[in-house]
């Protein structure tokens, strides 16, 4: 053994005892731990090992943080994944509020106009307001506008335009664009009890 290891050992020892001297003094330490010793050795080449400080031993090389103390259960993992059937499923489910149109045969959900079928009425309702448009200009409206088609305008008496501005599509009417899809559906003083829009169907 040699003199620098010798040494090394005393010097450890004392300090060990002072630490623990001082621990069971002060309560800081347990008074059974008198540890008169370190557990390793200085190198073979005599280079004397470096000590760590006392957050260096506790922490060592990591320290975690949020580190789950139970196991989730199957169920708790499972309601997590596809939901609760009595608040919120998440799996796919097959529809059930999907209908047939009669007329062009595409789908579309229950309670909602078919969206192929109500295309040619926006493109229509376009098509108006393009015509209305360049018909009356930036003028103000002080009369009634009536849309036309072609060949309609001899179906009415001239005492029927009195009054109206009237705006002509040059093209024939659609058909299913009836008439009394224009006519108004309320009139102040009415003296008939006839109900407005008629000759539906």
């Amino acid at each position: 053994m040699s003199l620098s290891t010798l040494i090394f050992r005393l010097n450890s020892a004392f300090q060990g005892f002072e630490r623990a001297l001082f621990g069971a003094l002060t309560g800081r330490y347990p008074p059974g731990d008198f540890r008169l010793c370190l557990d390793y050795l200085p190198q073979e080449n005599g280079n004397l090992p470096q000590k760590k400080g006392i957050l260096e031993e506790i922490l060592g090389d990591g320290f975690l943080f949020a580190v789950p103390k139970h196991r989730r259960s199957i169920e708790k993992r499972w309601k997590r994944k596809f939901g609760n059937p009595d608040y919120d499923l998440k799996i796919l489910l097959p529809r059930k509020d999907i209908r047939t149109c009669n007329s062009c045969g595409d789908d579309h959900e229950a309670g909602v106009l078919c969206p192929t079928c109500y295309k040619k009425v926006i493109d229509e309702t376009k098509l108006m307001q393009e015509a209305i448009q360049k018909e009356l200009k930036l003028e103000p409206v002080e009369q009634e506008v009536v849309v036309m088609y072609e060949g309609e305008k001899d179906n009415q008496p001239q005492e029927y335009w009195k009054g109206k501005r009237i705006v002509e599509m040059p093209k024939p009417r659609p058909q299913w664009f009836s008439e009394n899809l224009l006519q108004k559906t309320t009139q102040k003083g009415a003296d008939t009890s006839d109900v407005k829009p008629s000759e539906l169907g």
